[in-house]
């Protein structure tokens, strides 16, 4: 029978060895216990980090070349953008174009220095992991 959310949190099984089970192959946890602690949580999720590389590689993203890029909605955007936001990473430029309000998006410099060291950390983690 499977285990409900609360029951699996209450599991007694360290963290590592349930990450080691999920991932079906030898571990070195050390490497994993340095690893993930530093991983940067508010770009490390899928949509977050979506928005920041094409924000990345554009001076500049209006909010609907976004969705399109992103394939996301309304809503799922919004949420992921004002999170980036609130972390100083992504500035936000609402105007108008006639009597259609426009909303763009630019990666900052705190944003893309972080992006940075995002990057860094997961290189450094796969190498550390083929070098194993």
């Amino acid at each position: 029978m499977a285990k409900s959310a609360a029951t699996r949190s209450l599991d007694p099984a360290p963290a590592k060895t349930r990450a080691a089970k999920l991932i079906k192959a030898p571990v070195d946890p050390s490497a994993v216990e340095t690893s993930l602690p530093h991983l940067d949580r508010v770009i490390h999720e899928r949509m977050r980090l979506g928005i920041i590389s094409a924000l990345a590689v554009n001076d500049s993203l209006s909010f609907n070349e976004l969705k399109k890029l992103l394939q996301t909605t309304d809503g799922n955007l919004s949420v992921h953008a004002r999170r980036l936001e609130e972390a100083k990473y992504v500035d936000c430029e609402k105007s108008f174009e006639g009597r259609m309000p426009k909303t763009a998006y630019r990666l900052t410099t705190a944003g893309r220095k972080a992006f940075e060291r995002y990057l860094d950390h997961m290189e450094a983690l796969i190498q550390a992991m083929r070098d194993h």
